[in-house]
């Protein structure tokens, strides 16, 4: 099983990597398995430092909190 976490674009540092945040915390991610150009705002599931997949932002929000609720869980 591979879990992929939802990183929005901050910006786009060369043709295969960009700059990407979520929760706080910003890291460099390659973007070159991505069919489709990214720019700022847009949102991406990163899986190992790879974007993967182009979401919707909805999408996005979805998949945050459904994280957050597993990890509240998890610390019952």
């Amino acid at each position: 099983m591979c879990l992929a976490y939802p990183y929005q674009i901050l910006e786009v540092t060369s043709p295969f990597t960009a700059k990407a945040t979520v929760n706080g915390v910003t890291k460099e991610i390659y973007t070159s398995l991505l069919p489709e150009d990214i720019k700022p705002g847009d949102w991406v599931l990163v899986h190992v430092g790879f974007a993967i997949q182009k979401i919707r932002e909805e999408e996005a929000q979805e998949v945050i909190e459904l994280y957050k609720e597993l990890l509240d869980e998890r610390d019952l």
